[in-house]
């Protein structure tokens, strides 16, 4: 299992990278943050104490090498708003409304936080540009995936059957269980595939958040995808999940970066 440690942090991290970027799905392990937050939250608004969550934020950092003025993170509002980012965002700027982050700039780390929603990576290696996405039902059903694909595309010329995808840690099928809602919108946007992404058990509908946002790429014309297959809410010694905890949780830290 592809899993690191340095300085008391475990972080995930997958095959297919390349060593020209930087990567890492974070777990929970090796922060200062006491219950219902233990340990490693860099989630700052789930209660938890600011100094904490800096200190935590350091930590996970200094682990991968990168400093905290790299750093581009967004306030992520379950949507598809893309924004390229060509520096760090400085303190006092405010942060944008975004759920897709790229960039072809070594000088940053895209930042996002997650507690049950899908981290997804995008690697154009021959244009040297990233994408992190950041897609729970709505951002899947919205296509942030695909929309992520085209952004780069379009900000930097890349070639979809060029990229290399990731699908990181998130709560699994077994464990998502949706409302009639949530299957009519998924139906919408998968049409004749829908049924290879829900799940029907015991009278009740799960969603495949891996396999709708494999298929979401593949239809992009992504090729090369690696899907993580760690279900948060399986695990909640290494993860947090927002299901699994019934909101009173932290959220873990994922970031990529160019070498």
């Amino acid at each position: 299992m592809p899993f690191l440690e340095q300085d008391g942090l475990r972080y995930f991290v997958f095959e297919r990278f390349p060593d020209s970027v930087i990567h890492a799905v974070f777990t929970r392990r090796g922060g200062v943050s006491p219950a219902p937050w233990a340990s490693l939250n860099v989630g700052g608004t789930v209660g938890d104490d600011a100094e904490r969550v800096r200190e935590n934020q350091r930590r996970m950092l200094a682990a991968i090498g990168r400093s905290g003025d790299s750093v581009f993170d967004a306030w992520q509002v379950h949507g598809v708003n893309v924004f390229r980012a060509d520096a760090p965002r400085p303190p006092q700027m405010p942060h944008p409304q975004a759920d897709i982050l790229i960039t072809d700039r070594p000088q940053v780390t895209l930042l996002m936080r997650f507690a049950d929603c899908v981290p997804i990576f995008l690697l154009d290696p021959r244009r040297g540009a990233i994408a992190l996405i950041h897609a729970g039902w709505k951002g899947t059903v919205a296509g942030a995936a695909r929309l992520a694909v085209q952004a780069m595309r379009q900000h930097y010329g890349s070639v979809p059957q060029d990229l290399l995808a990731a699908i990181g840690p998130s709560i699994g099928p077994d464990h998502y269980e949706v409302g009639p809602e949530v299957v009519e919108q998924v139906r919408a946007t998968f049409g004749a595939q829908a049924e290879r992404v829900l799940i029907a058990r015991n009278g009740h509908t799960h969603f495949d958040l891996w396999q709708a946002n494999r298929l979401l790429l593949e239809f992009a014309g992504v090729g090369q995808i690696e899907i993580a297959g760690l279900c948060t809410a399986c695990d909640l010694e290494n993860w947090y999940s927002h299901r699994a905890e019934r909101g009173r949780t932290g959220r873990f830290g994922a970031v990529f970066a160019i070498k």
